[in-house]
């Protein structure tokens, strides 16, 4: 074979190897990257460039170009949702696009409001939930938040409703007491309002005398009970003479009052001792329970009287009467 012929075969070979090298590369790109498990968090905003970047970078592609070629082809790239994608350096780029074109996984957190919880408590619990106190207390000082509450007390007592909620990791603080005003919201129905005002109260004194229900009674069954008590005394201009308003009203909690200090003498805002009516506001966020006892309250006793007192003895049971001298009584053999 003359000279010129095997140079020109040899550099056929080598323009075919150097072919089948740049083929076997490009392959190579869309393959497996090796690298470990990696949950991408996809936000408004985001573009499919900075997210192959950052999977590249994450060692889930071996390159970010290739990603972005194979999410255009395969029209992935304009139907990226918001959410959390888990992925793994293991995949294929194919397989990352179709995971990234498929449903995102929501992450949430649940947080437990519990019944009868104060506001200045839900910060804590906000907290241990991962989110930030300080902008929860704030929020919850928003009383524009609520009609009910806006112009009226310095805080949001009353009118965040206790539940377990699902929130998002970074929701901020607002768009949390939002939900938890909302989820109230609900509960103030046209026909419960209409209830409410043929009782004589507003939607506040309703939640104000839910939040009281909800300080005093044991358990649910007895809410009604309490209930009727408070709307006979309102009626009947007598005190309603609650403990719990009492100690709402000096920043203590229940176990915390000292009668012989002097405790229930202090003239608060918030004490049904030295003042008639309802305190000056919720004294904790009721349940939806507590806030039903009041439009179905049971203001009399077996024989018809009306029910004017009521108090727990020792042996857990709830006891009520028409006349402070039976009341007395009661207080004689229960306690």
């Amino acid at each position: 074979m003359p000279l010129w012929a095997r140079l020109l075969l040899g550099l056929i070979v080598l323009g075919l190897l150097a072919a089948l090298g740049a083929f076997l590369y490009l392959r190579s790109l869309f393959g497996p990257a090796g690298g470990g498990t990696y949950t991408l968090e996809v936000q408004r905003g985001d573009t499919v460039a900075g997210i192959a970047r950052e999977l590249q970078e994450k060692g889930i592609v071996k390159n970010a170009r290739v990603l972005r070629y194979v999410m255009d082809q395969s029209g992935a790239a304009g139907r990226l949702k918001e959410g959390a994608y888990d992925l793994s350096g293991t995949m294929t780029a194919e397989q990352v696009a179709r995971t990234l074109d498929g449903p995102a996984r929501i992450p949430v957190v649940n947080v437990t409001v519990p019944e009868g919880r104060r506001i200045q408590d839900l910060p804590e619990i906000f907290q241990k939930a991962g989110f930030d106190p300080a902008g929860i207390a704030a929020a919850l000082k928003d009383t524009s938040l609520s009609p009910h509450a806006q112009g009226k007390q310095p805080n949001l007592e009353g009118f965040v409703f206790p539940a377990t909620y699902e929130f998002r990791p970074k929701d901020s603080a607002t768009e949390i007491v939002k939900k938890m005003v909302a989820r109230m919201e609900t509960e103030f129905t046209p026909e419960n309002v209409a209830k409410a005002r043929a009782l004589g109260l507003s939607v506040r004194d309703w939640v104000i005398l839910a939040s009281m229900v909800q300080a005093e009674a044991a358990n649910n069954g007895e809410m009604p009970v309490v209930a009727g008590v408070f709307l006979n005394r309102l009626r009947d201009g007598i005190k309603l003479g609650s403990d719990p308003t009492v100690a709402y009203g000096l920043g203590k909690d229940l176990p915390e009052l000292d009668r012989s200090a002097g405790d229930f003498t202090k003239d608060t805002p918030y004490s049904t001792y030295t003042r008639s009516g309802l305190p000056a506001g919720p004294i904790n966020n009721p349940g939806e329970a507590a806030l039903l006892s009041v439009l179905k309250a049971q203001r009399q006793l077996a024989d018809g009287r009306d029910a004017l007192y009521f108090l727990h003895g020792l042996d857990g049971q709830i006891y009520v009467n028409h006349t402070y001298d039976e009341h007395l009584r009661d207080i004689a053999r229960y306690r």
